[in-house]
């Protein structure tokens, strides 16, 4: 069976109207208990792991290899990635079966340099289709992961399986994505983004990522090298036999989309895995290191801290937010992150003696969720690196330099109870917005009794003001910002790079799943 884009409507809002009802008659110990706080902030729900769990810090922290070009003549580096099933020991002595580029979670890192263009050739070998949005990156709208912009699984796909007839421009197993990457050193991630079903997709696995660097990045006498790591962040859950138990309505993803009832705001999972590891540990030496923060949650959001704290300075000094480093550095208490977000911060080990064990702890976590990995301090090193107090030439926009202000409500509708822009759910042949390429714009987002972590493709923009106060996280260009529930956020946005159609959604990924994104022509 496929269903027509009213079909996905229907559903989806036939199972919204029996939340209330549902989520309050759960028990906490049940599959669906919103006993997590976490829930009551996005509407959704954890989902309880059957299989034994490992304690913490029992496993060391993989950190995902760096994939390798096939050709760099040209100007241009190019790789070739597969997407395919594999299983995997995730949690130890059990296999799971993921969805991975190149057969791992998470994916392999790529690594380029700005201004040189990258070109990635994926190969789809899952049994349905993919779409891959570089996060972050300012990419031509053909390369831009466009959601019905579909890689088709070698065995074929029916011309509206499941999309109502948009499948955009397909090709049978492969797309190359071509990626100019004119723009500043950044930590850029790359996923999945299958309209209806990236929720489900992320989850198996289909996330990885993708590293900018430049000139200016290189001279900074930062912490390089071994002492530069990625983290991605997430949350999962583990049935019996070590699978994803991910509550959708069609297991297969082949034809209905969604989530049973009670996960419809957000699927929340009692493992937090970092890399692909349960709670890990890493050990460190008495010197600076460089950490880039990913959470790649599909709704979970952490507040992340240091246990114990150094005995003298900030625990993490942020030098970079989601799209390139800030213009000076920032000293936090701790880091707020929602999903799809990214911080590199500057962790100094120095303060702590040798043999010391360091908790990175989820302040807004309870159980398995309160913590995320440790580092165990287990020798002395010389260090010669250091934080500058100037990062980057950081451009501040200006509320004057706006052609246009523009208001838009994410909400959850009422007559229906959909998750929607503007009271609207996703309709791929409607556009919403027409910003003209290379102006700016203020846009004034509000939200409901939820929160929203919005994401914008294409534009970069930094956050105006908060109604509900200031963030000490905001610094700096992003391309993701959290509104918390009932909050109205003003941020500034620069449309440069390429005209073309492109889309702007909750990233909550059941929330985008579930219809909250919307189109936008740059004109």
């Amino acid at each position: 069976m496929t269903l027509s884009r009213r079909d996905v409507i229907r559903i989806a809002g036939g199972a919204a109207l029996a939340l209330p009802f549902a989520s309050a008659c759960q028990e906490d110990s049940g599959p669906g208990s919103r006993a997590d706080p976490a829930a009551d902030e996005t509407g959704g729900a954890l989902l309880r792991s059957s299989a034994r769990l490992p304690a913490p810090f029992g496993v060391p922290l993989p950190v995902p290899p760096v994939l390798q070009p096939v050709s760099t003549s040209g100007g241009v580096d190019r790789y070739q990635i597969t997407q395919r099933v594999a299983k995997v020991e995730l949690l130890p002595g059990l296999q799971t079966e993921i969805w991975g580029y190149e057969g791992r979670l998470p994916g392999p890192t790529i690594v380029s340099r700005s201004g040189r263009g990258t070109v990635v050739r994926h190969r789809n070998e899952l049994p349905v289709p993919v779409a891959v949005h570089l996060h972050g990156g300012v990419t031509p709208p053909e390369h831009d992961g466009y959601p019905t912009d579909l890689i088709t699984p070698a065995g074929g796909w029916p011309a509206n399986g499941g999309h109502n007839g948009h499948t955009g421009q397909t090709s049978d197993l492969v797309k190359e994505y071509t990626y100019p990457l004119e723009q500043q050193a950044a930590t850029l991630w790359y996923h999945d983004h299958r309209m209806d079903f990236t929720g489900p997709q992320v989850y198996r696995g289909l996330a990885g990522f993708h590293l900018v660097h430049d000139d200016n990045e290189d001279s900074l006498p930062l912490p390089k090298g071994d002492r530069d790591i990625p983290l991605m962040i997430f949350d999962r859950s583990f049935a019996e036999d070590g699978s994803f138990p991910y509550p959708s309505l069609d297991p297969s993803l082949r034809d209905r989309p969604g989530v049973t009832t009670e996960f419809m705001g957000g699927v929340l999972g009692d493992v937090i895995l970092v890399n692909g590891a349960p709670w890990p540990r890493l050990e460190v030496s008495n010197t600076r290191y460089r950490f880039r923060l990913l959470n790649a949650s599909n709704a979970r959001r952490y507040r992340l801290a240091l246990d114990p704290p150094p005995p003298s300075g900030d625990p993490f000094i942020q030098i970079g937010s989601d799209v390139g480093l800030l213009g000076s550095p920032l000293g936090q208490s701790a880091i707020e992150i929602s999903p799809a977000q990214r911080y590199d911060v500057v962790v100094d080990f120095s303060g702590y003696p040798v043999n010391t064990q360091v908790v990175l702890r989820n302040e807004i976590g309870e159980g398995g969720a309160a913590q995320v990995m440790r580092f165990d301090v287990v020798r002395r090193a010389t260090d010669d690196t250091r934080v500058p107090d100037r990062l980057s030439d950081f451009e501040e926009l200006s509320r004057s330099s706006a052609a246009r202000t523009r208001d838009l409500k994410f909400v959850r509708r009422g007559s229906d109870g959909m998750w929607t822009v503007n009271g609207q759910p996703f309709d791929p042949n409607r556009d919403d917005f027409d910003p003209r390429l290379n102006s700016t714009e203020v846009w004034r987002i509000k939200s409901d009794a939820f929160r929203h972590p919005v994401h914008m493709h294409l534009a970069h923009f930094q956050v105006l003001s908060r109604d509900k106060g200031d963030q000490p996280w905001d610094a700096g260009w992003k391309d993701t910002v959290e509104l918390r529930r009932g909050e109205t956020v003003e941020l500034i946005a620069r449309f440069t790079g390429y005209a073309g159609r492109y889309v702007f959604h909750c990233h909550n990924l059941e929330h985008e799943d579930m219809a909250m994104m919307a189109n936008m022509r740059v004109v």
